[in-house]
């Protein structure tokens, strides 16, 4: 990595940890790790150090949607109440002429606005809410019944409500949890042996778990924040582990996928979708003359991540921090190590 100074920023910046995987021709190519999982204590991060993805967590969502589309359990383009079985979009007058499908909930175009206030981190208090009790706005999580609230592919609004949507036709279809269907096509295949969305994972692992820190390097509350919605925003994980993933959309877009991936598929991820030129199916796009950038950002309480990747030229860069600096990712100590190792 070309940041000078490093442990100087995190010093400047109140970074507590820090975690980084670099891809360069197709391959994870260097891992660098500094500081420590808990402030104040001698736990160093290493390479197999977990942290919260948030929603990151929504690309390996969208790469398991179009496995699922491969293997024809799935289709990107059929109306989801077709494949919904537990919950149904509720119809309006929006929905007439266009229909809710997943292609449109991959890319935040369904029509879908999240409620003020909703999909807080877990508390032990109210529990862990059903996918159907959480879209009927009968959960403190989401207090409103989702709903349609602007034409199907007209707009933008950013949607975990969408992704909990997701979670919940892919329970449906499959008759499986969330969480196994996940681990069983995408974790397991792709080797990604520090993944993981089950919600009790730090009674099992704390060892090398990471705590989250706020903009002061201080501990939050509870200290392992965790959001209870999978699909949106459940992924604890390593830098390694997000940029295998995208090595897997790198090798199928190659026509050189290892675990059942057709480029036909993988660049439909990658494809920008509906209105917004800049958004592609679970991740966001930038266009160059010459290269598709592909991006996907996490920020949560106590965590800040984000991961790029130039596909076609097969580079690309994971870094995950264990402390919420209150700030977009490229206005930190993030946006200074992406800056240092793209210029």
């Amino acid at each position: 990595m070309k940041l000078k100074n490093i442990y100087e920023r995190m010093k400047h910046y109140n970074v507590s940890g820090l975690s980084i995987a670099e891809i360069d021709n197709g391959q994870i190519s260097n891992t660098e790790c500094f500081g420590f999982l808990e402030a104040g204590t001698n736990n160093k991060v290493n390479s197999n150090s977990i942290f919260n993805a948030c929603s990151i967590s929504k690309f390996p969502t969208a790469m398991l949607v179009m496995k699922l589309t491969e293997q024809g359990i799935l289709d990107l383009d059929e109306d989801v109440n077709n494949m919904l079985s537990s919950w149904k979009v509720p119809h309006n007058e929006l929905t007439k002429s266009k229909k809710v499908t997943l292609r449109n909930l991959l890319s935040h175009q369904s029509g879908i606005i999240d409620p003020e206030g909703s999909f807080t981190e877990f508390n032990p208090i109210n529990g862990y809410p059903s996918m159907v009790v959480l879209l009927e706005g009968r959960s403190s999580y989401c207090k409103l019944a989702i709903e349609v609230q602007y034409e199907p592919e007209s707009d933008f609004q950013y949607s975990d409500a969408g992704f909990c949507i997701i979670q919940q036709l892919i329970e449906d279809v499959t008759g499986k949890p969330f969480k196994k269907v996940m681990t069983e096509l995408i974790f397991k295949p792709l080797l990604m042996e520090n993944s993981t969305l089950e919600m009790t994972i730090l009674e099992d692992k704390i060892e090398n778990i990471s705590c989250g820190h706020n903009k002061n390097g201080e501990l939050v509350d509870r200290k392992y924040p965790i959001y209870p919605y999978p699909a949106a925003s459940g992924l604890w994980t390593t830098p390694s582990d997000i940029a295998i993933l995208v090595i897997a959309l790198m090798n199928a877009l190659n026509g050189e996928s290892k675990f059942g991936f057709s480029a036909t598929r993988s660049k439909e991820i990658i494809n920008s979708q509906g209105c917004k030129e800049w958004t592609g199916l679970g991740l966001f796009l930038d266009h160059s003359e010459q290269e598709v950038e592909i991006s996907s950002l996490g920020w949560g309480i106590g965590f800040q991540c984000m991961m790029v990747a130039y596909p076609y030229l097969e580079t690309g860069v994971v870094i995950m921090t264990n402390t919420d600096l209150g700030v977009h990712q490229l206005e930190g100590i993030i946006g200074e190590i992406y800056n240092s190792l793209t210029t």
